[in-house]
């Protein structure tokens, strides 16, 4: 799951660099990217945050959405409702287990200026921004926008995993397959793709995650903002367009992550499970 996340971090780069300057279009945004280190500024805060993300991430998802969607179709939920409350299960635990540091930190890493403040004096690295954010606003601080990560997550995985599921009882109605029957692999995929591409209804969440994780400089910007104050700033200089910034790549993304997480997740369990009973 580490090898997803680093192909789709220009589209996580991309998403974030529009959400936190909510004035640039997806070419304007792509363009700002390059200029901050051509191919590599695609890869900002992939070493060390996104791989220690993505290496923790994907496990606490799958193990706890398939233990709680196991446990919701046992007291007799659909697999829409037992997807989607597995997906919020998961998407909880990753929020607050893995989640926090890293997307605060990824975040940070894109959006600040890597411009040395006094000439001659080399800009920092990013362990070193870590420590001096520790040092200013401890744990909380590192931690920032771990609210909104948790209801990203939740409303992401939620939907993805719900979408997905309601895609595949569709898909299951065009084949004429019983339930029983097992889908193939490529109708596991696109199952995934559209669970994941109409999961990014809730890019507000994540535009206000960003912003409240940024540190694009922006003077008018209230300190200590919280996920409503965030909202409300957000809305008030950018409106409902301002909201959905970002939302073309993180269509994208959701697409991606979801076909490695739901289809390949469930196709990787159906091995295990067939492995276990020989």
């Amino acid at each position: 799951m580490a090898e997803a996340t680093t192909l789709g971090q220009p589209l996580e780069v991309t998403k974030t660099t529009m959400a936190a300057n909510r004035n640039l279009s997806l070419l304007q945004a792509g363009k700002h990217v390059w200029a901050r280190g051509g191919v590599l500024g695609f890869y900002q805060g992939l070493i060390p945050w996104a791989w220690i993300e993505a290496s923790t991430k994907g496990a606490v998802l799958l193990f706890v959405s398939a233990e709680a969607e196991y446990q919701f179709k046992r007291i007799g939920a659909s697999n829409f409702v037992s997807g989607m409350g597995g997906g919020v299960a998961g998407g909880l635990a990753q929020a607050y287990l893995t989640m926090g540091f890293c997307t605060c930190m990824k975040t940070v890493e894109i959006t600040r200026s890597k411009q040395a403040v006094v000439p001659g004096v080399p800009a920092q690295t990013s362990f070193q921004v870590f420590k001096e954010i520790y040092r200013k606003e401890g744990i909380r601080g590192i931690n920032k926008g771990v609210n909104a990560v948790a209801i990203r997550q939740m409303t992401n995985w939620g939907s993805r995993f719900g979408f997905s599921r309601l895609a595949e009882e569709s898909i299951r109605k065009l084949t004429h397959k019983k339930e029983n029957q097992s889908l193939t692999a490529l109708e596991k995929v696109a199952a995934s793709a559209i669970g994941g591409g109409l999961s990014a209804w809730n890019q507000p969440i994540e535009v206000i995650r960003v912003e409240m994780q940024s540190k694009t400089a922006d003077p008018n910007r209230p300190k200590n903002l919280g996920v409503a104050s965030a909202f409300n700033y957000i809305y008030k200089n950018n409106g409902i367009k301002g909201l959905y910034r970002g939302v073309a790549p993180r269509i994208g993304l959701g697409v991606w992550q979801t076909v490695f997480m739901v289809a390949f997740g469930d196709i990787f369990k159906k091995m295990l499970n067939a492995e276990g009973g020989h």
